[in-house]
């Protein structure tokens, strides 16, 4: 346990940035999430808003150094690769042909 005023200071500090860093953390992994939903739902256009939401938080935290710049960067390329994967299998499908007529 901290003795002198000055690591005392320290403790309550160190307290208050911890919850604020967790609390921003939190917040990418739930607009990470929020992509990753839209992503699986198959719907592109919410995706790509999603993916821009999570972009924008990503480098929000990174400037105030929560977590490194070239770490919001990976990951900011990360989500974008996922996104682009998932447009490109959608183009790849062709679209569903007309069932023939039996007769």
């Amino acid at each position: 346990m901290a003795h002198s005023l000055s690591a005392k200071k320290r403790v309550r500090q160190n307290l208050k940035r911890r919850a604020r860093n967790r609390a921003r953390k939190a917040s990418i992994r739930a607009e990470v999430k929020a992509f990753m939903a839209a992503l699986s739902s198959g719907d592109l256009t919410a995706a790509e808003t999603q993916l821009r939401k999570a972009a924008k938080r990503l480098d929000q935290v990174a400037a105030k150094r929560t977590i490194h710049k070239n770490a919001a960067a990976r990951k900011r390329s990360r989500l974008a690769r996922r996104l682009n994967a998932a447009r490109a299998a959608a183009a790849a499908q062709p679209a569903t042909p007309a069932q023939p007529a039996t007769t």
